[in-house]
Order: structure tokens, then C-alpha cells, then sequence
């Protein structure tokens, strides 16, 4: 699992011109990319781990301060531009995989008291946000907890 976070003054999600999330206030942006051998456990120590980290204001924490987050499935964070022109997906999970393991993400970061929205699953959707800082980081499973 791969997880762009940027700190945000504001965020929303829109498709179809019609926003189906946003951040009430200053938050965390999300743009999640999910891969074959990503599990819920996975999403759960990420989840964990990124509402802890202490990059907000003040070195606070999401979880310190009940930083809202906007989280939006992206399937192209798993991109792989070594060969010709056209990028191959092949290292993204399906949907019919992905989907859940979202979800999951998601559910576990509200478990531990996130307020979170999303964006919608396999829409063409634009992203708008405010980045605050600029603040953005990158979070690999690979790096975290394999």
C-alpha cells in the first residue's frame, strides 16, 4: 500500500461536479494506492501509523487534535514507467480487490477516531486541495511493515 499524505488547509473530492467529499476544516489529504499482497492488517498499521505522526502545527498529531481526513483510491500511485512511453498498472490491485481493501483502510482509521471522507471508487473524480506547508508524504508498506 502506498499512501501520498498532504497536509491540507482544505480539500474536496468532485464527481461529476457534484462534491462527495470534503475536509470540514484543515486536515489530511490521501491519495491510497492499493497492491496485490496489501491485507486489512496492512491498512490498519498504516492507518495507525499515519494518524500519529506529528506533522500538524505545533508537531501535533491528527489524532491530538481530531484532524479531519479526506481520503481518495488511487490506483496510479503503483504506475510502472520503466519500459516505452504508456505507463503499465499491473502492479495495482483490480478493483474487486482494492475496493475492499479501501474500505478497510478507511474503516480502520475511523476506528481509531478519524473523521473521515472519501472520494468515490473508480470515478473520475478531481481532487482539489490547499496543500499547507507545503507538507507531503510518502508512506510504503513496503518500507513500514513487510
Amino acid at each position: 500500500m502506498r499512501i501520498v499524505l498532504q497536509r491540507a488547509k482544505s480539500g474536496r473530492v468532485s464527481v461529476d461536479g457534484e462534491v462527495v467529499g470534503q475536509l470540514p476544516a484543515p486536515g489530511l489529504v490521501l491519495l491510497v494506492g492499493i497492491t496485490h499482497d496489501d491485507t486489512p492488517e496492512i491498512g490498519a498499521k498504516l492507518a495507525a501509523k499515519l494518524w500519529g505522526l506529528r506533522i500538524l502545527d505545533g508537531e501535533r498529531s491528527a489524532s491530538d487534535i481530531d484532524a479531519p481526513i479526506l481520503a481518495v483510491s488511487q490506483f496510479t500511485l503503483y504506475a510502472d514507467v520503466r519500459k516505452g512511453r504508456r505507463p503499465s498498472w499491473s502492479k495495482a490491485a483490480p478493483g474487486p480487490v482494492s475496493a475492499p481493501l479501501f474500505d478497510a483502510f478507511v474503516e480502520s482509521l475511523r476506528a481509531l477516531g478519524a473523521h473521515v471522507e472519501t472520494g468515490q471508487f473508480g470515478a473520475m473524480m478531481d481532487v482539489e486541495l490547499v496543500n499547507d506547508g507545503p507538507v507531503t508524504i510518502l508512506l510504503d508498506s513496503d518500507d513500514l511493515v513487510r
